[in-house]
C-alpha cells in the first residue's frame, strides 16, 4: 500500500483552531466533518436503503461507513429514551442514586405512561414503589413510558425539570442538534434529534456505562406479573446485536438505533423513516450484513510510532517528532485501499520549551479527496529552550522562509 503523507505547519494556523471541536467529538462519537463525500460515494456504488435517513459507523476507528441525510432533524419517538437512560446512568455513576433507590408511581406517570395510556408500559401500579434497577429494565426492555416518567419525577422532581437535565447533558456531550422536551419521546413539536447525535449517544453509552449497557441485550422482563420481550427486533436475528432501541411516530416513521459486534469490530447504525416494523428490521439487518462484507480494516500507524515532525522555534532542536498514543486504523471499501493519504496539521512552529506528550495537532486521513478520519497527534520527546543565537536564527528563518514542510513516503 502506498500512503502519501504531508505535514503542514504555520500556514494552517487557522485550520487547526477550527478543528478543535471535531477532535473533541471523536472522543464522544463522530467527527461531523468526516466522510460526507466518501460515504455518499460508497452508498451510490455499494448500497442503498429504503430509510429516509441513515448513518452507520464502525465504533473503534470512528469510520463512517454509510450516511444518508444524518443531520435532518426528526421526531425521536422512543429513541429519546437513550438520552433518558444516559441521564439516569450518569446519576448512578455519580452516586446520587443507586439501583435500590425507590420511587413512587405518580398519577401523572400512571395516566400518561401506564396502563391507561395505551402506549408502551411496564404496568407499574399507581402509588406503588419501584426501584431504579427495575425501572431501568422496564425502560430498556419494555420501552416503558411510565418507567421513564417515574425516573424523571424521582430524580428531578418533575418531567419538565428532567428534560432540562437531558438538554444540559446533551450539550455537555456535544449533541448540539438535539432538543428534548420529555423523558418518553411522546410527540412534541419542539422535540427533535439528528441521527448523528443518536449514533454519538449510543457510542457514548456503551463506552461510559459498561456496567449498565448489558441491559440493552436482555431478552425479557416481567413486572406486575406481565411478561414482555425486548422490543428490539435485532436481538432475535443472527447478526451479533446487543442493543439499542426502536421508535415510531406518524411523522418520522419507524426508526431504530442498533449495535452489533462482528469479526472483532463494533458497528452502530441509526435508521429513520421506514414504512413498517418489518421493513425496519429487514433494512437494519441488511445494512449490517453489507458492512460486514464490504469493508476491510487498514492499520495506518502503530501506537507510539513516529508519524512525522513539527518545526520548533527557539529550541535546542529545530524539529520534534510527532506520534499518536493509540494505533490508528480505519475501515475502507475493499476497492479503495490504494487511495489513502494522510496530512499532519499543526499550529506551528511549536515554541520551545516543549514537553513530551503535548498535543500538537491532528493527523488527517483521506481516501482520494474525502476526509475520513482525524486523530490528535502528540510530541514524542521534550525540546529545551535554545540559546540566544539559536533563537535569533529561528526568528530570521521564520521571517524569510516560513515553516511549511512537505514529506512523502
Amino acid at each position: 500500500m502506498h500512503l502519501s503523507f504531508a505535514m503542514t505547519g504555520i500556514d494552517c494556523r487557522r485550520l487547526v483552531v477550527a478543528l478543535k471541536a471535531p477532535i473533541r467529538s471523536i472522543v464522544l462519537g463522530i467527527a461531523v466533518v468526516m466522510l460526507s463525500g466518501f460515504a455518499a460515494d460508497a452508498q451510490e456504488q455499494l448500497f442503498d436503503t429504503k430509510a429516509k435517513q441513515a448513518l452507520m459507523v464502525e465504533d473503534q476507528t470512528g469510520t463512517v461507513l454509510y450516511t444518508k441525510m444524518p443531520e435532518t432533524l426528526i421526531e425521536p419517538a422512543a429513541l429519546a429514551k437513550l438520552m433518558t437512560m444516559e441521564v439516569v446512568f450518569h446519576e448512578l455513576q455519580a452516586g446520587r442514586i443507586n439501583l435500590s433507590t425507590q420511587y413512587t408511581v405518580s398519577e401523572h406517570a400512571w395516566r400518561t405512561g401506564g396502563a391507561p395510556s395505551g402506549g408502551s408500559t411496564m404496568f407499574a401500579k399507581l402509588k406503588s414503589a419501584v426501584s431504579v434497577g427495575d425501572l431501568i429494565q422496564g425502560v430498556i426492555v419494555q420501552s416503558a413510558n411510565d418507567g421513564c416518567i417515574i425516573l424523571a419525577e424521582g430524580i428531578a422532581g418533575s418531567e419538565e425539570k428532567f428534560a432540562e437535565m437531558m438538554n444540559a447533558r446533551a450539550k455537555e456531550l456535544g449533541l448540539n442538534s438535539s432538543t428534548f422536551v420529555n423523558s418518553t419521546g411522546l410527540p412534541d413539536p419542539k422535540q427533535r434529534v439528528s441521527l448523528t447525535d443518536l449514533v454519538a449517544l449510543a457510542r457514548h453509552i456503551k463506552r461510559s456505562y459498561p456496567e449498565f449497557y448489558h441491559t440493552y441485550a436482555q431478552d425479557n422482563f416481567t413486572w406486575n406479573n406481565i411478561f414482555q420481550r425486548n422490543r428490539n427486533p435485532l436481538l432475535r436475528l443472527d447478526i451479533g446485536a446487543d442493543g439499542m432501541g426502536t421508535g415510531y411516530t406518524e411523522q418520522s416513521g419507524y426508526g431504530i438505533v442498533g449495535a452489533t459486534e462482528h469479526g472483532g469490530r463494533r458497528y452502530i447504525v441509526a435508521l429513520s423513516g421506514l414504512a413498517s416494523d418489518k421493513e425496519r428490521a429487514e433494512e437494519a439487518k441488511r445494512i449490517f450484513e453489507w458492512a460486514y462484507q464490504a469493508f476491510e480494516e487498514i492499520d495506518i500507524f502503530a501506537a507510539g510510532e513516529t508519524i512525522g515532525e513539527a518545526s520548533v522555534f527557539g529550541g535546542t532542536k529545530s524539529s520534534v517528532p510527532l506520534k499518536a498514543t493509540e494505533k490508528i486504523s480505519l475501515l475502507v471499501p475493499v476497492a479503495n485501499r490504494d487511495r489513502l493519504k494522510a496530512h499532519v496539521v499543526y499550529k506551528g512552529p511549536l515554541v520551545a520549551p516543549i514537553k513530551a506528550g503535548e498535543e500538537a495537532g491532528v493527523l488527517r486521513i483521506w481516501i482520494g479527496d474525502e476526509l475520513v478520519q482525524e486523530t490528535p497527534v502528540f510530541t514524542a520527546e521534550a525540546v529545551e529552550t535554545g540559546d540566544l543565537k539559536k533563537r535569533s536564527i529561528d526568528a530570521m528563518l521564520e521571517l524569510t522562509t516560513g515553516w511549511t514542510r512537505q514529506l512523502k513516503f
